[in-house]
């Protein structure tokens, strides 16, 4: 076999999962290292140094958790629903990278990963995103049977998140499904049902993951047209400001509805004020689409989750306790 022959097959495994040329590992024989390196790696893989992705899943969760309260949610249902927040978001880059070690080598900001290097072997992520989603679900087990049912969704969305980039331009839409599975399930967990509102702010979510993703997305698009990779961001081409334009301004929109249908008061229009500030703030950082400017845009959202929050957290605190008007 030529040189050439077995670089295209083996690139070539990248889009086909079902070719013999996919294994579990990239690399046969990783080198052994120290427990103490081990778990360095393992924390490294579920982004535990990098909480960004952890508060964008987070903020949206205690959106849907206080409105379906009325404030101030049940301590142990706010307690599940974050320490599972980080367990999902953990297990879902860990099989992000599992999805993409034939691909991350290739691309600038992902080649140092585990995975990507060898210095996690395949059935180790395998085992890591089984043991975290186990724990996710032990938590969920806590609460009502409606809660039960519905983490099996999340669980399917979460692992075939990674392979959408394969066939289609819109794996940021699905990422919004997966990062906002907590909104209809956080009203399950408190009001035993999921009304309308629910789902309204759960559509809105999906729009919000899938601008901000599409920053992310800005910054590998590079990378990913020499690998073939698939994006918002190149389905978008020359046109992704405007696109990301409509994209943020049908997310306000749908929290415009949701803020009239949950009869919300001052603070809430408040906080939803200042998110718009925080999001025009976002396309002058990133008007240029250089790299790093793309993605100091995608950090960004973190605060404008936390403005959201803030708005209807004070809202309900200052209003005093109150049955929600759904």
């Amino acid at each position: 076999m030529s040189p050439t022959r077995g670089l295209s097959q083996r690139l070539g495994s990248i889009f086909l999962p079902n070719s013999p040329e996919m294994s579990y590992e990239r690399f046969q024989t990783p080198t052994a290292s120290p427990w103490k390196t081990r778990l360095a790696l393992y924390w490294q893989l579920v982004r535990g140094d990098r909480p960004i992705g952890w508060l964008l899943l987070l903020w949206p969760t205690w959106w849907g958790l206080w409105l379906a309260a009325g404030g101030m949610p049940p301590l142990w249902t706010l307690f599940v629903f974050s320490a599972g927040v980080w367990l999902t978001r953990s297990a879902g880059c860990v099989i992000n990278d599992y999805a993409d070690r034939w691909l991350d080598p290739h691309v600038e900001r992902t080649k140092g990963r585990p995975l990507a290097t060898g210095a996690v072997r395949g059935r180790e992520a395998l085992a890591l995103f089984a043991v975290l989603m186990l724990a996710a679900f032990g938590l969920v087990l806590t609460l009502n049977r409606l809660t039960v049912l519905m983490s099996f969704v999340g669980v399917v969305l979460a692992a075939s998140y990674p392979y959408l980039k394969r066939y289609t331009h819109l794996p940021q839409v699905y990422l919004g499904l997966a990062f906002g599975w907590g909104i209809p399930m956080g009203f399950a967990a408190v009001q035993g049902e999921v009304p309308a509102v629910a789902w309204l702010l759960y559509v809105a979510n999906i729009i919000w993951s899938t601008a901000y993703d599409t920053w992310y997305a800005m910054v590998d698009r590079e990378d990913d047209l020499r690998m073939g990779s698939k994006s918002t961001a190149i389905l978008f081409g020359d046109m992704d400001l405007i696109a990301q334009g409509v994209l943020y301004a049908l997310f306000f929109v749908a929290l415009v509805f949701v803020g009239q249908r949950a009869q919300m008061g001052m603070y809430y229009w408040i906080g939803l004020a200042v998110s718009v500030v925080l999001v025009a703030y976002e396309f002058v950082i990133a008007r240029t689409r250089e790299r790093a400017a793309c993605f100091r845009a995608f950090l960004h959202n973190h605060w404008v989750g936390l403005a959201i929050f803030a708005g209807i957290a004070a809202d309900f605190a200052l209003r005093g306790p109150a049955a929600p008007a759904f």
